[in-house]
């Protein structure tokens, strides 16, 4: 008699049920928050290695990343998205230009960008192709008489010579689109003294020390700290691969400095307690959150900032979009205050278009004042996390209201405006602001606005 096999093995509709309701029970407890805790803390002691091999500052590509340096320890953010990298659709944002970058790699000769991803890849694309772009789409703006730095470097284990060929054909394009934004370029110079070259490193990667000196170019070390992972995460004792990512689905709004903060306090609690606890923190670490504005430059006088700090200076004139939807008689609070009760995300974000021209007109009201040309006002624009709905809001006000120079717009001549205009504009927030992040609705309200106006 032949030996039965799996095939003919028969379990009940019952057994079937009891079967996956204990493998889902088995998966949540292994991607509990303690085990992604533990994880991200062993990630982050590659890092640290990485960082003392090579003697350069610690960069975190957000969101991800943050969670894996200690804030003492971390030199500055980037904004390098895996999407711009996938397979097909590779781009260099406009959005996100990163060029802040700029100083921190020639102040350290080079930078380390930190991130992971999750189980079964090597590294992200945001470090196998979207900083590779960036990187040699920057150089040739910047060194267009170097032709060597124009070369498009990127790791051969992950990126086949198929897919390389195809993003070189693009970097041309790219670059065009960025020449058009008009960026002052001088300063970027100053910057950087050579072209910039990435590198990669993973857990796989043998790191010793080093003290390692590059003549001809300022390395762009990507590093991906989680080690990879080819079965289940049942199978690895706990481990998680890319356990930062996804914060929404397990965090409870933690955050890296909070979990930084609270390392031996969260790692203590049985994990019953942990949402809890973490609820605390975050509204403790909520109410003690403080910055100060930022300036839109080459502006003097456009200040973005949150809606928790705005209120902090009432001598200044304020425009602040709220989260939750207020009638539009209840707007102005005073001369100098408007208040208008837009909505929470895709809602405020189609709200603003209908509330764009109140703001304008309070916006010129308040920076076009008498001597506005020798000493213009200040004007802050506020949302709830300073990122979204007030970038829109500072977008359709740099559009219409200031000269190319930063300067503001005397003359009721308006400007002709089209879509090269506005992202020219938009250049001069994601140089000032490398962490705006106006969602795609916010900005297609602004295009509709402005393209829409006589």
């Amino acid at each position: 008699m032949q030996n039965p096999t799996t095939a003919d093995l028969i379990f009940s509709e019952q057994a079937n049920h009891n079967f996956s309701k204990t493998l889902g029970e088995l998966k949540r407890s292994t991607l509990s928050i303690h085990n992604r805790l533990r994880s991200i803390q062993e990630d982050a002691k590659f890092a640290t290695r990485v960082a003392a091999a090579y003697g350069r500052t610690l960069i975190a590509n957000e969101r991800c990343g943050s969670w894996y340096i200690n804030p003492l320890k971390k030199g500055g953010s980037a904004y390098f998205k895996s999407t711009d990298g996938h397979t097909g659709v590779w781009k260099f944002s406009l959005r996100r230009l990163n060029l802040h970058l700029l100083g921190i790699i020639g102040a350290h000769d080079g930078c380390i960008i930190i991130d992971s991803t999750r189980r079964g890849k090597r590294m992200p694309d945001a470090l196998s192709k979207t900083i590779p772009v960036w990187c040699s789409v920057v150089n040739r703006l910047l060194f267009p008489d170097r032709l060597q730095a124009h070369e498009l470097y990127t790791p051969p284990q992950v990126v086949s010579k198929t897919e390389h060929a195809q993003i070189v054909a693009l970097l041309p394009s790219f670059l065009e689109a960025l020449q058009a934004l008009h960026i002052p370029l001088d300063d970027l110079r100053s910057q950087v003294s050579k072209p910039l070259r990435p590198m990669w490193i993973t857990p796989e990667s043998q790191v010793g020390e080093s003290d390692s000196v590059f003549d001809d170019y300022h390395p762009v070390i990507c590093c991906t700290v989680s080690r990879r992972v080819f079965g289940g995460e049942a199978s690895e004792g706990g481990y998680i691969q890319g356990a930062g990512d996804d914060t929404e689905n397990w965090a409870h709004e933690l955050t890296p400095t909070l979990f930084w903060e609270n390392q031996s306090l969260l790692q203590s609690t049985p994990e019953s307690d942990l949402p809890d606890l973490i609820k605390a923190l975050v509204e403790r670490g909520t109410s003690s959150i403080a910055r100060d504005a930022r300036v839109v430059s080459p502006t003097s006088c456009m200040l973005i900032d949150t809606l928790s700090s705005c209120h902090r200076d009432d001598k200044l004139p304020t425009i602040a979009l709220l989260p939750k939807v207020t009638v539009e008689s209840t707007w102005t609070t005073s001369k100098t205050k408007l208040e208008l009760g837009l909505g929470p995300h895709k809602l405020g974000s189609r709200n603003l278009r209908t509330a764009l021209p109140r703001i304008v007109a309070f916006a010129e009201s308040m920076l076009l004042s008498a001597d506005a040309r020798f000493r213009p006002q200040q004007l802050v624009l506020c949302c709830e996390s300073g990122k979204d709905l007030s970038i829109g809001a500072a977008l359709a006000i740099l559009c219409l209201l200031f000269e190319d120079d930063g300067s503001l717009r005397i003359t009721a001549v308006r400007p002709s405006i089209d879509k090269n205009f506005i992202r020219r504009r938009l250049g001069w927030i994601s140089t000032s602001m490398p962490d705006a992040n106006p969602s795609r609705a916010t900005l297609q309200s602004v295009n509709s606005f402005l393209m829409e106006r006589p």
